[in-house]
């Protein structure tokens, strides 16, 4: 028996201010003039400097681009990628609190820049809604507040 498995990334879109406010309980996103490569510069080490190691980047603008022309559609990034990261001590605190929040785990940031926009990145995380115990909803929360603390490194 042959299995299968499907990877769904969550691309985080601008949305129009009226989707957008319904798009605030599960993400943030934020914006900052500069070039894309001195964005992902300093994404990566606000990220770095906090001891953790990037994992993974997804190439997610370049496979749209890749696949565009067998699936059909415009185009929709000028540059994405999401880089993922994890913090040992952070994690092992809100597993502790509650092994389910393994689904939290890793931590992903994506950023982006859109056609025809020139000299304007765009950076997102998908929120880790409170949920559960006092302790997990706390675990949480600091894991919210770290994703937050990242972008804000690169935004200043």
């Amino acid at each position: 028996m042959r299995y299968f498995i499907l990877s769904i990334f969550l691309c985080t879109f601008v949305l129009p201010a009226s989707a957008q406010d319904k798009q605030d309980e599960h993400m943030r996103l934020f914006s900052v003039e500069g070039n894309y490569a001195d964005v992902r510069d300093d994404l990566e080490m606000a990220i770095t400097d906090r001891g953790m190691i990037i994992n993974n980047v997804s190439h997610i603008g370049n496979m749209l681009a890749r696949t565009r022309k067998d699936v059909g559609g415009k185009q929709i990034f000028a540059r994405a990628e999401s880089l993922e990261f994890c913090s040992s001590v952070i994690s092992r605190h809100m597993m502790e609190a509650d092994p389910r929040n393994i689904v939290f785990c890793p931590y992903i940031i994506s950023i982006y820049t859109l056609p025809g926009e020139k000299n304007k990145v765009y950076l997102a995380y998908r929120r880790p809604l409170p949920v559960g115990s006092p302790a997990s909803k706390k675990a949480l929360q600091v894991v919210e507040k770290m994703l937050h603390d990242i972008v804000n490194d690169v935004l200043e």
